[in-house]
């Protein structure tokens, strides 16, 4: 299962790179995060624990999952490996570059083993939900990042 979503922002690479990795404060800047936190390592590179919301309408269906999180600045991305949550065995890659005197940041999940089945995956878990709050994500810190808000 691969998902991919991708948003261009009018703000730098540098600002946009700085809201991607402080993990720890999205949830003041996106309504479907209810927290994020460090149970090891320093902000940035570590084990973080992530637990957000999937909006169904008025539903809100609370997901959550852990990660070890690698930091690569000079290169403007963001790697996580899944390690415990529906998701465990997920790889992800966030990337960060100029793009039309802004930035494009985009995010891809890879789940080559998931431990349910490939339809479940494919089918449910990697559009109805990886794909929805990646996009939702990006759109939410992309608004932080043009309006002036956080990453300073």
């Amino acid at each position: 299962m691969r998902t991919y979503n991708e948003t261009a922002m009018q703000a730098s690479p540098e600002r946009v790179f700085r809201l991607a990795s402080d993990v720890e404060r999205w949830p003041g800047h996106l309504k479907h995060y209810r927290s994020v936190t460090f149970r090891s390592g320093e902000a940035g590179d570590g084990i973080v624990e992530m637990k957000a919301y999937r909006p169904f309408g008025a539903l809100r269906w609370p997901v959550w999952w852990v990660s070890e999180m690698r930091l690569e600045p000079e290169r403007g991305r963001i790697v996580y490996r899944h390690i415990e949550g529906v998701t465990s065995g997920m790889d992800v890659e966030w990337i960060v570059e100029p793009h039309a005197g802004g930035s494009r940041a985009v995010i891809v999940h890879e789940w080559k083993r998931p431990p349910v089945g490939r339809l479940a995956a494919s089918g449910i878990i990697g559009p109805g939900f990886v794909h929805a709050i990646a996009e939702r994500t990006l759109l939410g810190l992309k608004a932080a990042a043009e309006n002036g808000k956080g990453g300073d």
